[in-house]
């Protein structure tokens, strides 16, 4: 029987504008949780992150260099979890916060800037491969980036096979490789729905109730578009990681 999303029934469900204001933020902050909640529910291991503080950050860091991208606790590979209770319990003690998801224990997730992603979701469209579930982010003064989720090559039998996000490079520092991310045992990436300072936000594209797929599969498509807009700029930033 296939699996019913909590991502599509909240699609599904009528909405009420009869009661103000007030009504309207209660159905937003239950349609996040809904949406929290069916990422825990497809098995993706989620940790409390910081949240927008007026144009900077929640955390208690002075001029915090990525504000509302962080995870609150240094344990967050650790913390990290798809169990139900504790999800619903973070959102119900923390309400503001947005949440990561630790990658290359369930998934990966292959980031992109958004012009080349949008552009490989059309050639893998037309080619009729499945792609699983696909987030967008944007966020002031910074270009925006799509994020493509498949299962994870993180965990294999043989661990001389697999390689840490450091080799990329660290979670937090996107400014380092604006090309292909892949991110791996070690990152995280902000699950949807999250808020970032100012207009910024992080929203499915396509939901997270969508079947993960092997990460080769989307590989090519998402570097040949890399190597499109990449232009003059792919000598100094190439497209793909080099050096592994």
């Amino acid at each position: 029987m296939e699996r019913k999303s909590r991502f599509s029934q909240w699609l599904r469900r009528p909405r009420s504008g009869a009661g103000g204001d007030r009504d309207t933020g209660a159905l937003a902050g239950s349609a996040r949780e809904d949406l929290l909640l069916s990422a825990a529910a497809a098995g993706f291991p989620l940790a409390p992150a910081a949240h927008p503080s007026g144009y900077g950050c929640s955390c208690d860091r002075i001029g915090c260099p990525t504000p509302a991208r962080h995870p609150v606790s240094f344990a967050w590979q650790t913390q990290a979890t798809a169990d139900i209770e504790q999800v619903t319990q973070w959102l119900r003690n923390q309400p503001e916060a947005n949440f990561i998801t630790a990658t290359g224990i369930v998934h990966d997730v292959l980031d992109v800037p958004a012009d080349a992603g949008r552009l490989a979701l059309d050639r893998l469209g037309a080619a009729g491969v499945e792609v699983g579930p696909v987030a967008t982010t944007s966020a002031d003064l910074q270009p925006s980036r799509m994020l493509f989720f498949t299962a994870t090559r993180g965990t294999p039998e043989d661990e001389d096979e697999w390689w840490p996000c450091e080799l990329d490079c660290h979670p937090e520092t996107m400014d380092e490789h604006p090309g292909l991310r892949w991110h791996c045992r070690g990152s995280y990436v902000l699950v949807p729905p999250a808020r970032l300072p100012g207009d910024g936000t992080v929203a499915w594209l396509l939901g997270p109730e969508r079947p993960l797929p092997d990460p080769l599969t989307l590989l090519e498509a998402l570097t040949d578009a890399m190597g499109q807009f990449a232009g003059t700029d792919q000598d100094q930033h190439p497209a793909w990681p080099m050096g592994r």
